[in-house]
């Protein structure tokens, strides 16, 4: 059974320097406060991997928690570029940063192997694209059926998989729903787990298209209301989009960055 744990707690225990930590949420239930954390813990030679990463990404790259970034798109959704990720692997500041980049199928279907078990997934992608060419986890097969020429992914397999999610009982089971990305898959393709949620209820109640984690997959579950924010958790806050604006002002320098990372530390 999942254990309950308060936040701080849950990182000391679950994420370690040197880990592959996956913070994943597909624009709404991004682990934000968790994130947070991890920067405020001070964790570092990371390999952060997530889907689309944006603000927290960014914040943890600039305090030089990561050391490599694996991803297939990465930005200030709806406003521009992460400018601590950049600087980062323009510059080398505050550290010298990695990147393996993937589309978007690829990094889903690296999660569904890393869940399943698989050494590597196959799809049809990458072709006619120069990703393949630059990473080491992207490879070519031959169907064995039909000679078709595919693409072969290597599983993912987090340390650490960190999620948000709607509610949990007092077992530890969890439930999220609204747009689900693929953090079912991210957490039974970590060797460890925490979601944080907005409550602990007695009892799940069945929802339409809900996602059920039961507490046997999960390592450790944190009450965390308002921990996805500025994104946005369906049926309890919006996204706040002033913050993402906010955000643009903050990262395009080096000293204002600064000054917010003294001020959340």
């Amino acid at each position: 059974m999942a254990e309950l744990v308060d936040l701080a707690g849950g990182i000391a225990e679950l994420v370690r320097d040197g880990d592959t930590v996956a913070l994943e949420g597909f624009t709404h239930l991004i682990p934000s406060a968790a994130a947070l954390e991890v920067l405020r813990q001070r964790r570092r030679d990371l390999t952060l991997v997530r889907m689309t990463p944006d603000l927290v990404h960014d914040q943890l790259i600039g305090a030089g928690c990561a050391r490599r970034l694996v991803f297939s798109w990465g930005g200030n959704p709806g406003v521009g570029s992460l400018h601590r990720l950049r600087d980062a692997v323009e510059n080398g500041w505050p550290a010298p940063l990695e990147i393996e980049e993937h589309s978007h199928a690829g990094m889903a279907n690296r999660y569904v192997a890393g869940a399943s078990g698989l050494p590597f997934a196959v799809l049809r992608g990458y072709q006619g694209t120069g990703l393949g060419a630059h990473t080491d986890t992207v490879a070519t097969v031959t169907c064995p059926f039909t000679g078709e020429n595919l693409a072969a992914v290597a599983a993912l397999r987090p340390d650490v998989t960190v999620i948000h999610a709607q509610r949990a009982d007092r077992r530890g089971n969890v439930q999220l729903w609204g747009l689900v990305g693929v953090q079912k898959e991210a957490v039974l393709a970590a060797t460890r787990s925490l979601v944080t949620v907005e409550e602990i209820v007695d009892e799940l109640e069945p929802r339409p298209d809900a996602v059920v984690l039961p507490s046997w997959v999960v390592t450790a579950v944190a009450v965390v209301p308002g921990g996805a924010r500025p994104s946005y958790a369906q049926g309890y806050y919006e996204r706040d989009n002033d913050a993402y604006r906010a955000w643009d002002a903050v990262s395009r320098s080096r000293e204002r960055f600064t000054d917010w990372l003294a001020e959340v530390s």
